[in-house]
């Protein structure tokens, strides 16, 4: 698979200047591969692994979520918030926290934003195919399972949910009226005014289902940027 996907995404990449990197599983088969192996700032696809590290957090302590941190929770994941991301930062201790968690998540690629700029925080295409593997329960016959069942059930429902205007990205690999599941990042860089768009999620097409990673940036624009990971994606899953 990994020839299959190379060859699809090489063609892709022969169209842009921007860069990339995929990563996909077919859940049915457990095949999968990965396209480029560069780190990537986040931006917003961060806010899942927020999210899962609360949850774990919890989980340790034997307890459910509070109140304001499902709401917390709920509008940063469906409308991407940023200051209910913000806020959940430092209760999962920031940097630090998130790095523990993910070591307990198996992402050994993502190293968490410093001084508080969660956005920032790199990973690879890899590493977000662990964590929706994680958050899908397609790692527990490895025995990898981390998060609980009710715990996944959470961010499945939020990432189920998001707002239409945000329903993009890997969805466009999709069978037309199929659900899915995804969380999307986008940020121009301040220091070049290029941007950074980020999509991953779970798609269903052609009867079988796939979990879909796609980083990139260097874009002129959020427009070209968004159209690049569509392409991407649906390429990728078409190689399978």
């Amino acid at each position: 698979m990994e020839q299959a996907l190379a060859d699809a995404l090489n063609a892709v990449s022969d169209g842009t200047d921007a860069r990339f990197s995929a990563a996909v599983l077919d859940t049915g088969s457990a095949a999968s591969a990965v396209y480029g192996g560069d780190a990537y700032d986040t931006a917003s696809i961060v806010k899942v692994d927020i999210l899962a590290a609360l949850l774990l957090q919890a989980q340790d302590a034997g307890r459910r979520l509070t109140a304001q941190e499902r709401s917390y929770a709920t509008v940063m994941i469906q409308e991407s918030d940023n200051d209910a991301a913000t806020a959940l930062w430092p209760e999962i201790g920031g940097e630090e926290g998130l790095d523990a968690a993910n070591q307990r998540l198996g992402l050994t690629e993502t190293h968490g934003g410093r001084s508080g700029e969660w956005g920032l925080t790199q990973t690879t295409a890899a590493d977000q195919l662990r964590l929706l593997r994680e958050v899908f329960a397609t790692g527990a016959a490895d025995g990898r399972a981390v998060l609980s069942e009710p715990s996944r059930a959470y961010v499945q429902q939020l990432m189920g949910r998001i707002v239409a205007d945000q329903a993009w990205g890997v969805s466009a690999a999709a069978d037309g009226a199929t659900r899915t599941w995804l969380k999307n990042g986008w940020m121009p860089r301040s220091a070049t005014g290029l941007w950074v768009i980020n999509s991953i999620g779970r798609v269903t097409a052609g009867g079988r289902t796939y979990l879909v990673s796609v980083l990139s940036g260097g874009h002129k624009d959020k427009d070209s940027g968004v159209a690049l990971v569509e392409t991407a994606a649906r390429a990728a899953v078409s190689a399978f």
